[in-house]
């Protein structure tokens, strides 16, 4: 008896640290490269135009909602916190599961939340991922995965 209570709470455990991962981070690094393709070509080097940032093209208001995740420790509200993190890949990669643990959603009623659902949140937003996306952007988007899948088969 005392083994199996060990079996199952060593089983429970794993469970957990399984389901903790996936809440911190919900959205995969093939599916953070495919937005990331498809929002701005992943291109290096990529800083503040307008009101987007980085790969990812971060607003201020997204990075917000995001939890104003910040390099080395800075200030959230320093007044380059903003732009230094969304222009760092990893920091804007840490922005873009921050906002998707808040907004994570079935934008297209598949009854999964999945990938797909997080490029229409990062394109559309948390409050309109239901709408029509642009076709250019699906269309990379559809190309990344596709390329990933095949060079994973073989």
């Amino acid at each position: 008896m005392v083994s199996a209570v060990i079996k199952l709470s060593a089983v429970m455990l794993l469970v957990g640290v399984c389901f903790a991962d996936i809440s911190l981070k919900p959205v995969t690094e093939v599916c953070l490269g495919c937005i990331c393709q498809a929002v701005s070509g992943c291109k290096i080097g990529t800083t503040c135009d307008g009101n987007a940032c980085g790969l990812f093209r971060i607003t201020w208001a997204y990075w917000a909602d995001a939890g104003k995740p910040t390099l080395n420790g800075v200030s959230p509200d320093s007044t380059d916190a903003y732009s230094s993190c969304t222009n760092d890949p990893h920091c804007a990669a840490d922005t873009v599961q921050g906002y998707m643990r808040k907004f994570g959603q079935d934008c297209n009623g598949d009854g999964v939340v999945n990938c797909y659902d997080y490029m229409a949140i990062h394109k559309l937003g948390g409050y309109g991922c239901t709408a029509d996306l642009p076709f250019q952007y699906v269309n990379v988007f559809n190309q990344c995965v596709a390329a990933v899948a095949q060079a994973q088969q073989g």
